[in-house]
């Protein structure tokens, strides 16, 4: 969790800075943090402070990297700073992720209810402060 927060650093969002981890076998196999996509200037938020519509999540980030390298996610464990939202858990169930580890609660927590509706195991790992 150490490192998926460092990691977070990596982000140009201002609002919010998420880190992913993607381990399998004891080894890291993809990473991401919160940002643009490919091609599109590093700035997450609008003049209003108001994320862009098409900023990707941490998570989104880490499984679509490992789907273009010659790993594969089925069966990691997925560790990020902030708890998964309802759009990365249906991602992070279709990629055959196991286990998933969060370090901060987000306010709305459908996407941990629904990881664990289908049996991914889920474990809440907050930061010493």
């Amino acid at each position: 969790m150490k490192m998926a927060r460092t990691w977070s650093e990596n982000s140009y969002c201002v609002r919010r800075k998420v880190g992913a981890l993607l381990v399998k076998d004891q080894m890291i196999i993809s990473d991401g943090y919160n940002g643009t996509p490919s091609g599109f200037e590093n700035k997450c938020e609008d003049d209003n402070n108001v994320s862009f519509p098409y900023v990707l999540h941490a998570e989104a980030n880490a499984i679509t990297k490992v789907a273009r390298s010659h790993n594969s996610s089925d069966g990691a464990t997925l560790y990020v700073t902030a708890s998964p939202c309802m759009e990365c858990s249906k991602l992070i169930i279709q990629s055959g992720i196991k286990r998933v580890v969060y370090g901060e609660q987000y306010r709305i927590m459908d996407g941990i209810e629904l990881l664990k509706k289908v049996g991914i195991q889920v474990d809440y790992m907050p930061f010493d402060e």
